[in-house]
């Protein structure tokens, strides 16, 4: 009997670190979607309003070019952080680009998963998790210059392929944004490849 009140103490506790919890998880899903600049940093993204995480979460963004904006009907899927290079060629005396090698962590945010993946020629994106793979239409790409001096441009892709079920599997549109560095040096080249180093943030998309 002596030990109840000390029981009944812990017992009042638990629903108090129940709640930190779930409360934690919360400041996740808001501020994941609409946390887009955290390219090139180690921070997580601060937490934001719950009405910006609605209009990220619907592709609107006002960070993001306008341009870049999926059609309607699209969702955001997912935000991973991106370190990798540019990989360049040398043709005909100029460098041209050849692939992309980058690997990517980030979350998925409609259910907050920790997810990774790796980014190359394609452009293609593969799961290293669940191997579904999510292969981009070269044709289908818009353009919008970086807010970062001397970096790769922000783009908009429309998905060509997608193979599996996992987190690629759905996936319509992606967003390259908040990119920096990647260019190609200037001026001409006499053979060989180069890489240049740089970080983005890809924004993943679904069908409603």
């Amino acid at each position: 009997m002596a030990q109840r009140p000390s029981a009944v103490r812990n017992l009042a506790h638990r629903p108090a670190r129940a709640a930190a919890a779930f409360g934690a998880l919360a400041v996740v899903s808001v501020a994941v979607p609409a946390g887009v600049s955290f390219a090139g940093t180690d921070q997580a993204p601060p937490a934001s309003p719950a009405p910006v995480a609605h209009e990220a979460g619907h592709g609107v963004d006002p960070r993001v070019p306008a341009e870049l904006a999926p059609p309607a009907g699209h969702v955001l899927h997912a935000v991973l952080k991106a370190r990798g290079v540019q990989v360049y060629e040398c043709r005909s005396g100029a460098w041209t680009l050849l692939e992309p090698a980058a690997s990517l962590t980030g979350v998925t945010v409609r259910q907050v998963k920790k997810v990774s993946a790796l980014h190359f020629r394609g452009p293609s994106w593969l799961s290293d998790q669940d191997g579904s793979l999510l292969e981009g239409d070269p044709e289908g790409v818009v353009r919008a210059p970086s807010e970062s001096p001397g970096s790769i441009q922000q783009l908009r892709i429309k998905a060509k392929a997608n193979r599996g079920g996992g987190t690629f599997g759905k996936v319509t549109y992606v967003q390259r944004i908040d990119t920096v560095g990647g260019l190609a040096p200037a001026g001409t080249c006499t053979g060989g490849t180069i890489a240049a180093p740089y970080r983005a943030v890809y924004r993943f998309f679904v069908a409603a």
